[in-house]
Order: C-alpha cells, then sequence, then structure tokens
C-alpha cells in the first residue's frame, strides 16, 4: 500500500472554548494546528486542512481547504468524507486523519494503522488506547478508548459514507464497524497521546505537559 494522504480534521463547533478555531489558539507560542501540522506532514505523501468557513484564515499554513459538502454540521464523519473526496481527485488510495486540536499524538501514527489494516480489502482502523483505572470501571464492557477523528480511511467507500451521511448517520464507530474495521493500539503512558484540547483548562494541561 502506498503512502496515504493526510487530513487534518479542524471542523469542528469548538463550542467548549466559546466558538471559533481550536486549532489557532497556541502552546507555547505556535497553534496547536501548526503543530499538528509539523507531525502529520512527515508520514503522509501529501496534507490538507478540512475546515469550514472562510478558507482564507488559515492561508499561512499553505494547505489546500476543503469544507463539508454534507449540509449543517454533521460532525467528523463528514470532514472524512471531504478528505476521501479530495483524495480522490489525488488518485489516492487512502487518508489518515488527525484532530487539529490533539498537538501531541504518535510519531509513528499512520506507520501503525497501516499496519493494522495488512490483510483488508478496504484499508479502515481506528486509533485506540487502553483504559484505566476509573475510565475502565465505567466503560462498560470495552476495554479500550477509539478515537475516532485518528483513523485510516479508504477512498473506495468514499460513495458509502456519503450515503449514510445522508442518511442520518453521524457516530464514526458504527459505520467503521459496518465495514468490519480494525483498531491498531497505542499506549497511553504517561499521558494518552491523543489527549485533546477542548476546554481552557485543557490549553492550560496541554502547555504542562510541552514542558
Amino acid at each position: 500500500m502506498s503512502k496515504p494522504l493526510g487530513v487534518i480534521l479542524a471542523g469542528g463547533l469548538a463550542t467548549r472554548m466559546g466558538g471559533g478555531d481550536k486549532g489557532l489558539l497556541q502552546i507555547d507560542g505556535q497553534s496547536l494546528l501548526v503543530r499538528v501540522q509539523d507531525r502529520l506532514a512527515p508520514q503522509v505523501s501529501g496534507l490538507a486542512l478540512n475546515a469550514n468557513g472562510d478558507a482564507a484564515r488559515f492561508d499561512d499554513l499553505g494547505l489546500p481547504v476543503v469544507a463539508d459538502s454534507i449540509e449543517g454540521f454533521a460532525g467528523p464523519l463528514a470532514g472524512v468524507l471531504a478528505g476521501l473526496d479530495w483524495a480522490a481527485e489525488q488518485g489516492a488510495d487512502s487518508i489518515v486523519t488527525a484532530a487539529a486540536d490533539t498537538p501531541f499524538f504518535p510519531e509513528d501514527l499512520v506507520a501503525r494503522l497501516v499496519a493494522a489494516s495488512e490483510g483488508q480489502v478496504h484499508p479502515l482502523v481506528l486509533a485506540t488506547t487502553p483504559r484505566t483505572g476509573e475510565e475502565l470501571k465505567s466503560g462498560g464492557r470495552s476495554k479500550v478508548n477509539r478515537h475516532p477523528t485518528f483513523g485510516l480511511w479508504p477512498v473506495a467507500l468514499r460513495d458509502d459514507l456519503r450515503a449514510a451521511l445522508n442518511d442520518g448517520l453521524r457516530k464514526v464507530v458504527i459505520w467503521t464497524d459496518r465495514h468490519q474495521g480494525r483498531e491498531a493500539l497505542f499506549d497511553a503512558t504517561p499521558f494518552d497521546p491523543f489527549f485533546n484540547v477542548n476546554t481552557p483548562e485543557d490549553l492550560a494541561r496541554a502547555e504542562e505537559l510541552l514542558k
């Protein structure tokens, strides 16, 4: 399998941060988006940003910006679809997505997702981390956290995804389970690498983690 394209998902509403673009928030003088871009770019063959609204606000990133094609805020799957449509135009077979507000995701994310997809007709893999402590007690039967914005997605299933979204599907794992999606397990020590910035407190924690 050739190296996938990468898509940074920045289409969220950031309601817990008061709205706006979480990816433009800074830690140690650098935006979350730039940190995500710098981490993902070496792992993929090309990179785009999924975001809605005026694309000019991201001009300094130098990335193509692809907007959701599904009306209304349809969640991360709409961003995945936008990325898959863009990848199809590039002649690519697959994409790997990463969230714009998650600056510490693994530097071997793509390699591990691709390895987990070996033998699949349509490579479809989500990143996971182990549940621990209180989280494990409250998590039902699942012993892992699935991170639905960090995945390997096949261009071949984009029309199926479009149909599912148009039918009202919004939950990522329902769609991935429908297509026998796999999981790639990542270590969560000393902290979960998929920690994301949802609140001002998270932003402060990200500053501490960076140190």
